[in-house]
């Protein structure tokens, strides 16, 4: 029986590295402050325009990083979150990148979620009614902070 596999082209090949070794910084990038944080996960010129195939290549590649990286991968809503964040920015999605606190079961827990458009984007259920959004990441946020430094102020962006 023969197995008809596609060979990976050499573009699929680095943006899958690329992808790997993004998500396993990620640790190392929540040390950030922030607004910090902000200024690395957003494109720093004009993005190329959304091609919906190439998403689709980003979350699945994004995926597999995490199910097969381990333990160099930590899994989990940050690892997922930002590493989706950065590539589908760069793809020309006008993403959101959200950080909220809930109770949950009588603990407090923590998650990140994407919003497209103001709807959660990729998520299995709506985050927003089990966790206050405490703080968020998006092209706006980026402008505002850039706007404010350039005054001379520090800006906190919280909803």
């Amino acid at each position: 029986m023969t197995v008809n596999r596609k060979i990976p082209s050499v573009s699929d090949t680095f943006l899958f590295m690329h992808v790997f070794l993004f998500a396993a910084a990620v640790p190392h990038l929540m040390r950030l402050k922030l607004p910090y944080l902000a200024e690395v996960l957003e494109p720093r010129g004009e993005p190329q325009l959304s091609n919906p195939e190439r998403v689709d290549k980003i979350d699945s590649y994004v995926e597999r990083a995490i199910e097969w990286g381990s333990p160099f991968v930590r899994a989990g809503c940050l690892t997922l979150g930002l590493a989706r964040y950065y590539f589908f920015r760069r793809s020309g999605m006008d993403v959101s990148l959200h950080f909220g606190m809930g109770q949950i079961e009588g603990e407090f827990i923590a998650h990140c979620w994407l919003t497209k458009g103001d709807e959660p984007y990729r998520e299995k259920q709506d985050p927003r009614g089990l966790y206050v959004e405490m703080y968020c990441i998006s092209r706006e946020t980026i402008r505002t902070a850039g706007k404010t430094k350039a005054m001379g102020q520090r800006q906190w962006t919280n909803p």
